[in-house]
């Protein structure tokens, strides 16, 4: 009888840590409209011919505005800006000097970052996600969700809150390449200014069109 008790209860917490989980994720989806935070984030290649995988970590900050809005700068190891417009993806490499432009819509689709910054709430992320429960590690509760269209590069991302606040993305692509992503610094609903997600490529830059 202790043995049955026992296993129930786990069962019970399992379903309220994914009911915290799912509640974290629609508050976030639904009353955060802009945001800004620092971001670490580690990229993992799968390891190939018995070799160990090889990890490259980077970091900068991260900006975002609904409906579709977002900015990734990074600061270290090497510059890059990531800016997404509502309209046309933007992704600027400082050492090549080189600027990437892709129609936003053509782009994104089901991305992580139609978890951060397209998606009002839970219902309309399911119409792209199948969302399923993951197991607590750490302190943070995930959200594990799985893109409906199976000819994209995305095989799954978790999303994982701590404290009802925003802590974490675990990208895993069609590839097995994992990037963890972990917030820091977290600043919900900041004001930011109308030019933030406005993007110009430098003077003398490449303009690529792929």
């Amino acid at each position: 009888m202790k043995k049955i008790l026992t296993t129930v209860l786990i069962a019970v917490s399992a379903q309220l840590a994914w009911a915290d989980a799912l509640k974290d994720l629609d508050s976030f989806l639904q009353g955060t409209q802009t945001g800004r935070a620092d971001f670490t984030q580690v990229v993992t290649a799968p390891a190939k011919d018995g070799q160990v995988a090889r990890s490259k970590t980077s970091s900068g900050t991260f900006e975002f505005q609904r409906p579709g809005r977002f900015k990734f700068v990074y600061q270290k190891p090497f510059e890059q800006t990531i800016v997404a417009d509502g309209r046309t993806l933007w992704l600027y490499d400082v050492d090549l000097n080189q600027v990437t432009q892709r129609p936003q819509a053509q782009a994104l689709g089901s991305t992580p970052a139609a978890l951060l910054a397209a998606a009002p709430d839970l219902k309309a992320l399911r119409a792209e996600f199948t969302l399923e429960t993951a197991p607590e590690q750490d302190g943070v509760q995930w959200v594990l969700a799985r893109p409906k269209a199976k000819d994209g590069q995305l095989h799954s991302v978790r999303v994982g809150f701590a404290a009802g606040q925003l802590a974490a993305l675990d990208i895993l692509d069609s590839f097995g390449q994992r990037s963890l992503i972990r917030f820091a610094n977290v600043q919900n609903n900041p004001a930011l200014p109308a030019t933030a997600f406005q993007f110009k490529p430098p003077a003398g830059a490449d303009v690529l069109k792929p």
